[in-house]
């Protein structure tokens, strides 16, 4: 039997409508889910967005005001799209309301706003998932699965690198993302807490890091009007960019691994270049995501001169038999929100958490204020 779930969805630019599209096509990818969502109620504060959403995907109302979500009975599961500055209010009002949220990373500015979300939802007996979707890559999974069993031997070192070009021109509009107050660290919570969930999730906990920050593009102009995704605002009055374009980031790992994470919001030439190399005493793994199916992989015992294949993902990698019946047939970004949707459905079916979670936004919040403090300080800092 199949039962109903009443989704809302809070925020509704980009995200959002990704968000919402993964919920439509869950009972397509995994009709075993015992919950079919039902699109309730949309939320965002644009004159017109949340009435244009509702009619667009068929929620069966929309509001101005987030606070109408909380109070609605209907819902049971909200996601929050949301503005970063704006996590912790949303994350912890619903979770106080009884709701199960699905929430994007970085789940506010500071590791203290992603715990205050995670102690809510603890105390309220709710479960949450959080945004870290590029661990949901099948070849993620399978590089996770060949380090884990050493197949490439004990890990010595491995490099993140996030570069992407959103913030590279110099007319891009000083939308909230470049505030200190609205936008936290910049490109430390866009993209460098991916980075974090990749080298937690495939080699464990970091004990320690040294980082370099720095604004590349100084200053921006200031956006006449609403905005969605990366506006342009050329001629404006021009204002400072109080957080990071760039940081680099030396990691030690508690298993005695090293690590580089780079990320930069502003490398002309750089379209989603995400992805990570793995080294260990006998061989290698690496994934760039621009190839989400494919694995390059070094195994055996030549050490010198040793070979590299391609391996490419299939039904028994991740959960990628549930978008296509054979290896290297390709996948792309909304099937991995789908991934990222069904853990969340799963969790409220079940009561156990799947995918990331809560506690994974507190640890990359935790190496992301680090990172901000060894930028400031010129040090290392333990994680504890």
């Amino acid at each position: 039997m199949v039962n109903t779930l009443g989704i809302a969805v809070v925020g509704f630019g980009w995200m959002g409508r990704v968000h919402t599209q993964a919920y439509a096509r869950l009972p397509h990818h995994f009709p075993q889910l015992p919950l079919r969502p039902e699109l309730v109620t949309v939320a965002d504060e644009v004159p017109g967005r949340a009435e244009e959403a509702a009619r667009q995907y068929g929620f069966a109302s929309a509001a101005r005001d987030w606070r109408e979500v909380a109070a609605d009975p209907r819902v049971r599961a909200v996601s929050i799209t949301a503005p970063n500055f704006l996590h912790r209010e949303i994350g912890v009002a619903m979770a106080e309301a009884g709701k199960h949220i699905w929430i994007e990373k970085p789940v506010g500015l500071t590791a203290e706003d992603a715990r205050s979300v995670a102690d809510a939802l603890g105390k309220a007996g709710v479960q949450g998932t959080v945004g870290f979707n590029y661990r949901n890559a099948p070849a993620v999974e399978a590089a996770r699965e060949l380090v884990a069993s050493g197949e490439i031997g004990t890990v010595t070192h491995v490099r993140i690198r996030l570069f992407s070009d959103y913030a590279a021109h110099p007319e891009g509009a000083l939308t909230w993302r470049y505030e200190r107050e609205r936008g936290g660290g910049g490109v430390l919570g866009d993209l460098a807490s991916h980075g974090v969930d990749l080298a937690r999730f495939l080699l464990g906990d970091i004990a320690s890091l040294t980082a370099d920050t720095a604004v590349f593009i100084p200053e921006r102009a200031r956006p006449t009007g609403a905005t969605a995704g990366h506006t342009r605002a050329a001629g404006g009055e021009l204002g400072p960019v109080e957080n990071e374009d760039y940081v680099n980031c030396l990691l030690r790992f508690a298993s005695g691994a090293r690590g580089v994470l780079e990320a930069s919001r502003v490398s002309v030439g750089e379209q989603n270049n995400y992805g990570f190399e793995i080294h260990g005493t006998t061989g290698a793994v690496f994934w760039d995501y621009r190839r989400m199916g494919e694995l390059a992989v070094s195994r055996g015992s030549s050490y010198q001169d040793q070979p590299v294949s391609t391996l490419y993902v299939g039904p028994g990698h991740g959960e990628y038999a549930a978008f296509q019946p054979g290896s290297a047939n390709s996948m792309g970004y909304d099937d991995l929100k789908v991934i990222e949707a069904y853990h969340f459905v799963r969790s409220i079916a079940e009561g156990v958490p799947y995918g990331p979670t809560p506690a994974d936004a507190v640890a990359s919040a935790v190496a992301l204020d680090a990172m901000a403090r060894s930028a400031e300080q010129g040090t290392w800092v333990d994680l504890g």
